[in-house]
């Protein structure tokens, strides 16, 4: 195989790597409570805000 050819393998292994761990890093920042909001919980917020926006008199 021709040295630039290992080289290029190298580089784009390493840049991979590299991304990978910069990816975990910012990730890392997100607050994860709001990912794992209960489904039930939710819906039950839509709903009283559609019955606020149903019970206001229409002008």
């Amino acid at each position: 195989m021709e040295t630039w050819k290992v080289i290029l393998i190298i580089a784009i292994v390493f840049a991979v790597v590299w991304s990978n761990i910069a990816l975990l890093k910012y990730s890392a920042k997100f607050d994860i409570k709001k990912f794992n909001q209960d489904p039930t919980e939710k819906a039950k917020e839509a709903r009283k805000k559609q019955e606020e926006k149903t019970k206001k008199p229409h002008k």
